[in-house]
């Protein structure tokens, strides 16, 4: 098994696929990666050799790429001056509400959570 990044990267996929297993790295990333270490992105990642392995560490630092740890750091940080500066984005995300303009009348449950029941007889209380 290669390892890249400090990601076990998954024997039996192909090199682009396999390369999308590192946070920060999808496919035109990891096209654009093999592209710059000249290996042909069908060979799976088992049969890749040392030498390759090599290869594809120089791209990812030849081409510049904030991956893995790094990135991680960078997005958490931007979320929290977000929060810090109390902008509508930051405070979306403090709620935990979508930050993008997605609707929430319905919908947007994997971001609220699951349904709260209602109480029974909580609307007008003291009404008979």
């Amino acid at each position: 098994m290669a390892r890249i990044q400090g990601v076990e990267l998954p024997a039996n996929k192909r090199a682009e696929i396999g390369l999308t297993y590192i946070f920060g790295v999808g496919l035109h990333t990891a096209r654009r990666i093999l592209e710059a270490a000249n290996i042909d992105p069908d060979v799976r990642i088992k049969d890749l050799t040392l030498d390759q392995e090599g290869q594809i560490r120089d791209a990812i630092e030849s081409l510049g790429l904030l991956l893995e740890g790094d990135l991680r750091k960078e997005v958490t940080l931007n979320i929290k001056r977000l929060v810090e500066i109390n902008c509508y984005r930051g405070i979306r995300h403090r709620r935990g509400l979508p930050v993008r303009g997605q609707r929430t009348h319905t919908n947007a449950r994997g971001r609220k959570g699951p349904r709260k029941q209602a109480v029974a007889g909580k609307k007008r209380p003291g009404k008979k």
